[in-house]
């Protein structure tokens, strides 16, 4: 037996295909007794619309096309996940695919989500590539740039404040007693390095601290653990009571040093981070860290994309959020 179509629920109701038509996409008016037939004829057929002809006659798909460097990557995993469960709020469903930062697979995977009509694109990336954001740009579609590294123009995008976050860390080791610090930070010259570094000269001038710099050259759990000899001959030299690490896996690798070395955090050293991973909550001793409200950057990209839909604005702001410090067990309170 064949699925019931649109005309067989329009005979069954006694008004035309274009009424019902109507009340399927509520686009324009229909008097409560025709809608009533109507729904009662769907409910009684079980009739479930061809959605993919649907939004083909429409335009419209209810879906959102995610875009990210690697899905495996803690963070972007985090925003994805506010992106997936705000668009399921108003009825919008993603299409995800990784790039694994192939600037070739990305090209052919924004061209797929268009063949699938998808009504606007999140792109989650490290280091956005011209070629693909101008290829973005000539489409109709909105979409939103979520570069953690690098700034993004023009172009819409949600965000926090760096140097602000950075000197509320400071702040709140001063106020722990901790005078002198050490920073460690990847000399990368990404835009978040530099933001981070204005928030330490910031902050050394509004509170009066002694902050020393250690470079690496990447921000991911090796490099931190490597640079764990330099770190404590820095701590020696300068009597340096806390470490401060530009991300948790820069923490995480120090703090391994640390535990191979026998230095016992924080009764020898403290030790705070910057992004609140998974992994700062179950590390012993858990890690003092600034929260990036990764959930919430993914949230707010894709309310602000179905606002752009839905009452057809352009969007341009940038979006910038408020962090805040967690702390834990990591920073000891040193008593002057």
């Amino acid at each position: 037996m064949s699925s019931p179509t649109i005309k067989d629920v329009a005979k069954l109701a006694g008004v035309s295909i274009s009424t019902v038509s109507r009340v399927m996409n509520d686009s324009k008016p229909v008097s409560p007794e025709a809608r009533k037939k109507v729904l009662d004829a769907i409910k009684k057929l079980d009739f479930k619309p061809n959605e993919v002809a649907r939004s083909l006659v429409m335009r419209r798909s209810n879906l959102i096309g995610v875009v990210v460097e690697d899905i495996g990557i803690s963070y972007m995993a985090q925003m994805v996940r506010g992106i997936e469960e705000i668009g399921r709020m108003y009825k919008y469903d993603i299409l995800l695919s990784s790039t694994y930062g192939d600037i070739e697979t990305e090209k052919k995977i924004i061209d797929f989500m268009f063949t699938k009509q998808v009504e606007g694109i999140i792109l989650i990336t490290e280091r956005a590539k011209p070629e693909i954001v101008y290829k973005l740009k000539e489409q109709s579609a909105p979409f939103i740039l979520l570069d953690k590294f690098y700034n993004v123009g023009d172009i819409h995008t949600v965000t926090i404040d760096y140097v602000q976050a950075v000197e509320n860390m400071v702040k709140h080791l001063n106020e722990e007693g901790h005078e002198n610090i050490i920073f460690v930070s990847a000399d990368d010259n990404t835009n978040v390095s530099k933001d981070k570094l204005k928030g330490i000269k910031a902050a050394q001038k509004d509170f009066g601290v002694n902050i020393e710099l250690v470079d690496v050259n990447d921000i991911r759990v090796k490099p931190g653990y490597e640079a764990g000899d330099e770190i404590m001959k820095v701590a020696k030299e300068n009597n340096s009571t806390a470490v401060f690490l530009a991300s948790d896996d820069l923490a995480v690798g120090f703090m391994n040093y640390c535990y191979e070395k026998n230095i016992r955090i924080p009764d020898d050293i403290s030790v705070a981070g910057f992004g609140d991973l998974p992994t700062s909550k179950i590390f012993k001793p858990t890690l003092t860290t600034v929260q990036e409200p990764l959930y919430d950057i993914g949230a707010v990209s894709m309310r602000k994309l179905v606002k752009e839909l839905k009452e057809k604005t352009k969007i341009t702001q940038t979006n910038v959020l408020p962090t805040q410090i967690m702390k834990r067990e990591s920073v000891a309170k040193i008593n002057k």
